[in-house]
């Protein structure tokens, strides 16, 4: 028998030779001399060990059938013990840790049996005290037990094996023996035995004492050892206990969707920018898919797993019930055969409890405090309003049902407003084809195509890479400035009272007029700051002739100098090309530009037909102009093809 202190000698040889050990496997008599035997393995304090019961014990009878604890146990992650960092760093300039022992004394246990006396030692942990024999003496007289062997006592209450060991035998008085009633409950699921106190003379029970009581009310399943072999070391009397337990029918779970969008259409998530402030006109209220995005995932239905009540009968469980795929509109169903998946781009949403993406976003009431911005993968209309202030991004076309006011709309397809654009000096309209609107004031308005209005256009900045068309009765283009490719077509040009000029430009794309002025700018912004650099290096090499050597700070100026004229070499080296580039675009236009009014041009008005520039000094009447012989020449008016008028939904500028 080895002893605590030995134990503890014989794991300190064991950790120097096996240090690289992260988890064991410890035993005892009892879950907790396991526990405690597993902590002095590691070398680390119970309270720091995670441990796994791989076998439960069993305390036997008179030797027979016991089974000591087996668990598996390693060192828990020790930030798993620390709510603070702080704690954590404190601990670096503490003492060393050592295992927590947990003491505790051992314990003698007098049982009668029917067949005979019992004795059961445990022994004692930590600075736990040993059991006398001097208590056991005591303890045997007190239940009545004069016959036994001294000797084996001795040895039992040395050994302190833990076990119940025969040594004696006991004048029995039936009349007082312990008595067990039970309680069968919850539909055959529980058995609660109640115990009686013995009186003098009287038996207890052994473990398999109670294991053949319930036995003999057809209980077999979930027999609860561990409760009975804590029963008979500390009796309960007089109150129910569960000594058996069956194992309840586990129905599976049923499948479920787990979608990868928000389904309540209702919630707003307000986003934080990089300010860190919110910004409310950001309501996120569109969730916005992609082609071929997953949507949502279909959990499997769960097995069911079978019970057994006490008395050994089967107990079916249900498996989990199957759903089916909640599809809507432009999804699909992956490989997988459980992932929905987008069709197309545009806005995800939950209708009838079917996942459906849908190309257009409608927005009733207007753009406004109450929907926020509007981005969108598909196409955007708005019945109302577009407010100050707020954005309307789409993917598809966009169409206002109402007015846009101070705001900015972007699209890559079509925007179509149905009243007007008041832009109030601020207002931005970008298109990727066309724009229709009933006229456009004082807002900047840019297409990959057309621009066609009804009332006209009104100090605006107007750029159009093939036309800009105003047919309607009060159509008149005043003010601003205007710029199209193929032509500019409006019913009056100009204003015969306003002072404000109007200039108007065709015969080149605007977008590359654009390009072509900013890389100008760029190219002589480099040329600037080039030259500013080569006299700063000059300088520097100016000192270094002179004093045939530099301070440190120089060396290092003179270097990053150098560096910097490099990185605009290669700068001039690319706007260079990109200069190149769009004057090759702009000489390669064939078109022919026109600048025509079907009544009349007031003076005042500045054409410019690619580099050819004309100020309209008289007034003219139905004309068209166009360039000849390097000369801008006015012709007789030409029509312009009425079908360019009709937007993709119908609409026209009429």
């Amino acid at each position: 028998m080895v002893d605590f202190i030995e134990l503890q000698q014989i794991v300190k040889e064991q950790l120097e030779r096996d240090r690289a050990v992260h988890s064991i496997e410890a035993t005892g008599n009892t879950l907790d001399q396991a526990v405690t035997a597993a902590a002095i393995l590691l070398n680390v304090p119970v309270k720091r060990l995670e441990y796994e019961v791989t076998e439960r014990g069993f305390g036997g009878f008179m030797g027979a059938g016991r089974k000591d604890w087996k668990i598996r146990a390693y060192e828990r992650d020790p930030a798993d013990l620390y709510e603070k960092k702080e704690t954590e760093e404190k601990t670096d300039t503490a003492e060393p840790e050592t295992p927590v022992i947990v003491d505790w004394d051992g314990e003698a246990f007098v049982r009668l049996f029917l067949e005979g006396a019992f004795l059961k030692v445990s022994s004692p942990h930590g600075k736990g005290k040993r059991v006398l024999e001097e208590t056991v003496m005591e303890a045997l007289l007190q239940r009545g037990v004069e016959e036994f062997d001294r000797d084996l006592v001795s040895k039992t209450v040395g050994e302190a094996a833990g076990e119940y060991i025969h040594i004696g035998d006991y004048q029995r008085n039936s009349a007082n023996d312990s008595t067990l009633s039970i309680d069968i409950i919850e539909g055959e699921m529980k058995a609660n035995v109640t115990v009686s106190r013995p009186g003098p003379g009287g038996r207890d029970y052994s473990p398999e004492n109670y294991v053949n009581f319930l036995h003999s009310y057809k209980v077999y399943h979930g027999i609860k050892d561990d409760a009975i072999s804590k029963l008979v070391d500390r009796p309960v009397y007089d109150e129910p206990l569960t000594l058996a337990e069956g194992d309840k029918a586990l129905d599976g779970r049923d499948a479920y969707i787990q979608y990868n969008f928000e389904t309540d259409q209702n919630k707003v998530r307000l986003r934080e920018g990089i300010n860190g402030r919110i910004n409310f006109k950001d309501l996120n209220i569109i969730q916005n898919v992609v082609e071929n995005q997953p949507l949502a995932v279909k959990i499997a239905a769960g097995k069911g797993k079978d019970g057994k009540n006490i008395k050994g009968v089967l107990l079916l469980a249900r498996d989990g019930k199957d759903i089916p795929l909640p599809l809507g509109k432009n999804v699909h169903v992956g490989e997988d055969g459980i992932t929905i998946i987008a069709d197309i781009n545009g806005q995800v949403l939950l209708v009838n409890n079917k996942i459906n993406v849908e190309p257009v976003y409608t927005v009733d009431g207007g753009v406004n405090l109450r929907s926020g911005n509007i981005e969108f993968l598909g196409t955007v209309i708005v019945n109302g309003d577009v407010e100050d202030g707020f954005l309307v991004k789409a993917a598809g076309n966009i169409e206002v049902n109402g007015t846009v006011e101070k705001a900015r709309l972007e699209s890559e397809g079509n925007i179509i407003v149905t009243q007007g654009i008041t832009g109030k000096g601020e207002g931005v309209i970008k298109a990727g084809h066309s724009v229709w609107a009933k006229f456009i004031e004082n807002a900047v308005v840019e297409t990959g195509d057309l621009v066609v209005v009804s009332d006209g256009i009104i100090n605006s900045r107007v750029d159009a890479a093939n036309r800009v068309l105003c047919q309607g009765k009060r159509a008149a283009i005043v003010g601003g400035q205007v710029r199209a490719c193929e032509e500019i077509n409006a019913k009056t040009l100009g204003s015969p009272v306003s002072g404000t000029e109007t200039l108007l430009e065709a015969g080149y794309d605007p977008r590359l007029k654009t390009r072509l002025v900013y890389l100008t700018e760029k190219k002589e912004h480099i040329r600037r700051e080039f030259d500013e650099l080569q006299r700063n290096i000059q300088t520097i090499i100016n000192i270094k002739r002179q004093r045939k050597t530099l301070p440190e700070d120089k060396e290092i100026a003179l270097a990053d100098f150098m560096a910097q004229r490099q990185t605009l070499i290669e700068d001039m080296k690319k706007t260079e090309e990109d200069l190149a580039e769009v004057l090759t675009a702009l000489n390669a236009i064939e078109t022919r530009g026109r600048v025509s009014a079907s009544a009349k041009v007031y003076p005042g008005v500045r054409i410019t037909i690619r580099n050819i520039r004309e100020d309209v000094r008289s007034e003219f009447k139905a004309v068209t102009f166009v360039l000849e012989d390097a000369l801008i020449k006015a012709s007789p008016y030409e029509e312009t093809d009425q079908e360019l008028m009709k937007a993709p939904d119908g609409y026209t500028a009429n």
